[in-house]
């Protein structure tokens, strides 16, 4: 029998076929494999999948064998995970777009691919100022000391210092870029790249010797994103590529912080607006790790595999349309208990819009309140 890896590599390869499209595809069959055989008409049931994309997926099914591309791959990028892996990060799981194929080179940490330590991005300016290199410091040494993993992207400015500054205090760091992992842009930061190889880990969704593409950064921000528990932003003008990790971590329902600056200083103005928006405002070192400390840990998640079990102790469930029945049995029934966002996309299987629409709804109704961080409580 193939190995399942093998055909997450093989969808992958199919023009129209994206992270999202391609989980939407394994979320439906159950396993890719089970796709990779189901004729045009059953994958058609799959929203996203158009005549163009069909046609795709016809073409790559006559001309691909999965197990000869996985053998052939695997030669030249041996280091890699597919959410079909054990080892795969676990929060990846959780988001509705997980990269497909996760390169990897560095000091592997089983511990953090489980969720048993705590991931924290920290983005920002490619020019920051005195005061958001003093910050960025600061906040990492803490975040050292108190056992968590610093995550950022590896681009010049706050990406360089937070992983320079981890490294300083002895801590744990990723890094995750937008080339592959043999590929190290800007080249400034190729000796901070050995250092983490040594000490640290380095990912990215695209194979060893892929160059650097404007394109491929947005993306790479994503999985910056969701890997994490929280990502701070430290300083970022109102166009910075740190505000799009900021907003992607938001939808994935993960906590956001900002570092409050100047209205006179361009590098603090996204920081601000996002602060406007909802962004939780950091207000130094102890604060902050005492509000990463109150977000529930991973093994303390409710499982998203299946509805939670109603409680023996639970109220019954209130007379809803039928469509939102489902949706509010998915959520934890005694408050102060609470479930995210991306978890309840995986426990109902709607598309995320959908779901936000049903639980706004289940809001004014008023059996549904929203907590901090896109987690959902029954009202009550």
């Amino acid at each position: 029998m193939t190995d399942e890896r093998a055909y997450w590599l093989a969808w992958s390869q199919i023009a129209g076929v994206g992270p999202t499209l391609l989980m939407r595809i394994y979320r439906h069959f159950g396993s890719l494999a089970a796709a990779w055989d189901a004729d045009l008409a059953a994958l058609d049931a799959v929203e996203g999948i158009g005549g163009m994309t069909a046609g795709a997926i016809a073409t790559a099914r006559a001309s691909l064998d999965p197990a000869s591309l996985l053998a052939e791959h695997q030669r030249d990028n041996p280091d890699v995970w597919t959410p079909a892996d054990a080892d795969y990060p676990r929060l990846l799981t959780e988001i509705p777009d997980p990269p497909p194929l996760l390169y990897y080179r560095g000091q592997v940490a089983l511990a953090e691919n489980r969720g048993e330590v705590g991931l924290v991005a920290i983005v920002g300016t490619r020019n920051p100022s005195s005061y958001g290199k003093q910050w960025t410091y600061r906040l990492v040494e803490a975040l050292v000391q108190a056992g968590f993993t610093i995550v950022s992207g590896l681009a010049e400015g706050i990406d360089a210092i937070a992983h320079q500054a981890c490294l300083d205090a002895g801590g744990r760091t990723i890094a995750v870029l937008g080339t592959g992992v043999n590929r190290v842009y800007p080249a400034s930061n190729r000796a901070l790249a050995q250092q983490i190889d040594r000490k640290g880990l380095i990912l990215s969704e695209h194979p060893r010797g892929t160059g650097p593409d404007r394109a491929h950064f947005p993306s790479r921000n994503r999985i910056i994103a969701g890997l994490c528990r929280a990502t701070l932003v430290i300083e970022a003008g109102s166009k910075s590529g740190a505000l799009i990790t900021a907003r992607v971590a938001n939808e994935y329902g993960r906590e956001v912080y900002a570092l409050p600056g100047s209205l006179d200083q361009p590098q603090s103005r996204g920081c601000l607006e996002i602060i406007a928006g909802g962004a939780q405002v950091i207000l130094g070192e102890t604060p902050l790790l005492e509000a990463l400390g109150a977000i529930p840990q991973l093994d303390a998640m409710p499982n998203h595999s299946a509805a939670p079990a109603p409680s023996a102790s639970a109220p019954p469930t209130p007379d809803l349309p039928p469509r939102l029945v489902p949706i509010f049995q998915a959520i934890p029934p005694i408050p102060p208990e609470a479930i995210a966002l991306d978890t309840l996309v995986q426990t109902t299987q709607l598309d995320t819009s959908n779901l936000l629409a049903a639980l706004l709804e289940l809001e004014m109704l008023g059996v549904v309140s929203q907590l901090p961080g896109m987690r959902y409580c029954r009202a009550g």
